[in-house]
């Protein structure tokens, strides 16, 4: 091929190719340095006026090779041909004839060469047939730009080739090629992936240019076998994951591997990466439409932003004429001041300018009566003149020389707060946030506990000062807020058992506050799971048996709390008693979180207990013993606790037997399961306990099977309604039961309710 692509005149890849009535193409510069000047005698029209002998083939090339349709091939047309003119010759790098040219062609550089002579002829160097050229010359040819871009596809492939097809990022130069593997090489990748060793050490490497010829000349051959280079591969070794030979099969390291047919194996992975392929065209399909959505961004930014800065101008043009208006009638208010000094100093003018007049002439008429020389004249009017001279002198005494106003302007304008305000004017969020998203896979129910998390929507830029959570009361109610803050992740404890909660959250800053997200609905357990808790218990408590097992190392009595509360339904627990020495008094029973931990539990009023020895057993709650009954425990025994939050009642079992009445009434709160012993005495409590809303004890006792082990002896459930509950049925859950948030638990409601005041529940921050 690339022989076809250069310039028969030059041997070097076309540039600037043109296209010749022949069909055959010519650099530019080429054609311009074959042109020949014919004489006008030699022209073709001065030969067919003389005569001269022009064959019948060239005139048949005339008719066959004649103008060309430009809606045939889309090209223009060409001028007539002639027979070439018996001139030398010369060899082109290609072999062909060249037509030396008429004189040497002018620089490049200087302006486009003039057009040629009228009989200017152009030789084709390939099939040697004349063409007299038209006053266009060369410019009625056209340019080859299909010819121009094979050209410029094959040197970039040809670049590529020679470059190493192993690098990441920026290939290096090829330093080999591996002919058996059909790969170039840089130095670096061979050493790493082409090392001389093994079966790689048979390959030969070759120059890159060597490289390149031999791809090119040497046919595809089939793929023979490392090890045995006569066989051919038929076989595909699944273990090893490479093709392999019969040979290979037979004495090879193969002969003990999985082998399959080549061609199934080809197949398969044709298909496995067909079926690639299509999870990759979708994902580029879904990136074409990401780059629409990113481009109709794009628009509708330029949109917005045309609209804001319309808003902006117009908020500060606003501003600007807001300020004008107070200029005005701050400008007024000098005004009016001015005027009101301007009167008052006219007025006190107008005012000693009559008094300055008229003590004037007082003061001429005194001095006349002073000249005066009838002393008995000047005596009848003298005491009326001192009188009068002296009254107005007292009338210049009193402030009238004074001016009744300052020529300063007691008006001092503050701009201080409004420079400030100015220099402060910034953007500001305008907008209320989005609703929260609640993040399904991080949201999960455990026990009585629910977590909750959420997050802003994705390219939100509003700001968000907090978020409100929001829950009902398990039965359908009125939501009310567990939870005010900034953190997006929140745990709700002392929820009821067995009930379903809705939830929902909103976000708010100083601009408002968001609409509700979707509300989610979470379903508590139906069986409650508890272990002791070593973070409320007393610290003389020893733990064992993942928190299942408690005894003490002291000879006082210690309390421990389980970690499960409980303020809804009925619930039933069974304590086993693993070591009883010395006839220890140990009691069981529920109390507060904040009960007493250093002394026997039911001696505060956060606790409600029975104690029991060996032999009797009483109940106790603010040190008030009540209800002595005889029956004890010893090693091996069970206690029950039996807690009915439904009726308020908690009632106690001493191997399956109720023991005494029923112990307390009226409860009513939250309550954890409860214990105190000491060095004595060894307690297990089991993983979960029997916990339901609509079930009640009855005069029977029976075995359950449950999960594939055998239950101990229960108190046998009997539901409101006419059926049994086998405890198979309220036990079965997995060893570590969580209602974990997923599409199947946790469902979106598109109800919305208003808030709660009276589930007893409290909230943590995670």
């Amino acid at each position: 091929m690339e022989e076809e692509l250069k310039c028969p005149v030059c041997g070097s890849f076309y540039r600037e190719p043109i296209i010749l009535p022949c069909s055959h193409n010519l650099c530019q510069a080429c054609a311009r340095n074959i042109l020949v000047q014919t004489p006008d005698s030699e022209s073709p029209q001065s030969r067919r006026a003389s005569g001269s002998a022009v064959s019948d083939y060239d005139y048949l090339d005339l008719d066959k090779m004649s103008l060309y349709s430009e809606a045939d091939s889309g090209y223009g047309s060409y001028g007539g041909f002639a027979s070439a003119p018996t001139t030398p010759c010369q060899k082109s790098p290609n072999g062909v004839r060249v037509f030396p040219p008429a004189a040497p062609p002018p620089p490049a550089s200087l302006a486009p060469p003039p057009p040629p002579p009228r009989n200017a002829c152009l030789t084709c160097p390939q099939c040697h047939r004349s063409l007299v050229l038209d006053e266009r010359g060369l410019r009625g040819f056209p340019r080859n730009r299909l010819l121009e871009g094979v050209i410029d596809r094959y040197q970039q492939g040809r670049a590529a080739a020679l470059r190493c097809q192993l690098c990441e990022k920026a290939p290096k130069e090829a330093a080999v090629m591996c002919e058996q593997c059909d790969v170039f090489y840089c130095e670096p990748c061979r050493l790493r992936c082409h090392p001389p060793r093994g079966p790689l050490a048979k390959h030969r490497l070759v120059p890159p240019a060597q490289g390149r010829v031999s791809r090119r000349l040497s046919p595809r051959k089939i793929s023979t076998c490392t090890d045995h280079e006569l066989e051919n591969h038929s076989m595909y070794c699944v273990q090893c994951k490479s093709p392999v030979c019969y040979q290979c099969l037979e004495e090879g390291k193969h002969s003990s591997h999985e082998v399959k047919a080549l061609g199934a194996m080809w197949k398969l992975h044709k298909s496995q990466l067909s079926q690639a392929l299509n999870g990759l065209s979708d994902r580029a399909k879904e990136a074409k439409e990401f780059l629409v959505q990113l481009r109709n961004m794009v628009q509708q930014i330029q949109e917005n932003s045309v609209e804001f800065e319309a808003c902006l101008v117009a908020q500060c043009d606003a501003l600007i004429d807001a300020l004008n208006r107070r200029k005005a009638q701050l400008l007024s208010r000098v005004n009016k001041e001015h005027e009101h000094k301007l009167k008052v100093v006219r007025d006190q003018i107008s005012h000693c300018t009559v008094k300055l007049r008229q003590t004037t002439g007082l003061m001429e008429y005194c001095l006349e009566v002073i000249k005066e020389n009838d002393p008995s004249g000047f005596l009848q009017i003298s005491d009326a003149l001192i009188r009068r001279v002296h009254l107005t002198e007292d009338q210049w005494g009193k402030g009238t020389l004074t001016p009744r106003m300052t020529t300063d302007f007691d008006l001092n304008l503050d701009n201080g707060p409004l420079l400030q305000s100015i220099h402060q004017l910034d953007f500001v969020q305008m907008k209320v946030p989005a609703p929260p998203i609640l993040q399904l896979e991080e949201c999960c129910t455990h026990n009585n506990s629910a977590t909750l998390s959420w997050k802003q929507p994705p390219l939100s830029t509003v700001q968000v000062e907090g978020y409100i959570l929001e829950l009902d009361d398990g039965n359908g109610g009125q939501f009310r807020e567990v939870y005010v803050g900034k953190e997006t992740m929140c745990t709700v404890d002392g929820l009821h058992f067995n009930s379903t909660y809705s939830a929902r959250v909103k976000a708010f800053n100083k601009t408002g506050v968001s609409p509700y997200s979707k509300t989610l609905v979470l379903q508590t357990s139906e069986v409650a799971w508890f272990s002791f808790d070593p973070a409320s218990a007393h610290a003389d408590i020893i733990f064992s048996n993942d928190n299942l097992t408690v005894t003490c190392n002291s000879y006082d009595d210690r309390v421990v709390l389980g970690k499960t509360g409980f303020s809804k339904g009925l619930h039933y627990w069974e304590l086993s008693i693993d070591r009883y020495d010395n006839h220890p008094d140990p009691a069981f029973g529920v109390a507060r979180i904040d009960v007493l931990k250093d002394a026997m539990l039911g001696k505060d009023d956060k606790a409600w207990a029975m104690y029991v020895d060996n032999n009797r057993s009483w109940f106790m709650h603010n040190n008030s013993h009540t209800n002595r009954t005889e029956g004890g425990i010893t090693k091996g025994a069970t206690v029950g606790v039996l807690l009915d939050l439904t009726r308020r009642t908690l009632t106690f079992s001493i191997n399956e037997d109720q023991q005494g009445p029923v112990a307390f009434e009226n409860l009513e709160g939250l309550f954890f399961p409860a214990v105190s012993l000491n060095r004595n005495v060894q307690v297990s409590a089991p993983c979960r306990s029997l916990t339901s809303s609509s079930i009640s004890p009855g005069p029977k006792r029976e075995h359950y099977q449950g999960k594939g082990h055998l239950l101990k002896p229960l108190f046998l459930w009997r539901v409101s309604n006419p059926s049994f509950l086998p405890l198979s049925q309220a036990l079965c859950y997995p060893e570590h039961h969580q209602l974990v948030a997923s599409w199947a638990s946790l469902v979106f409601s598109s109800f919305i309710s208003p808030s709660h005041q009276s589930d007893p529940c409290s909230h943590r921050p995670q």
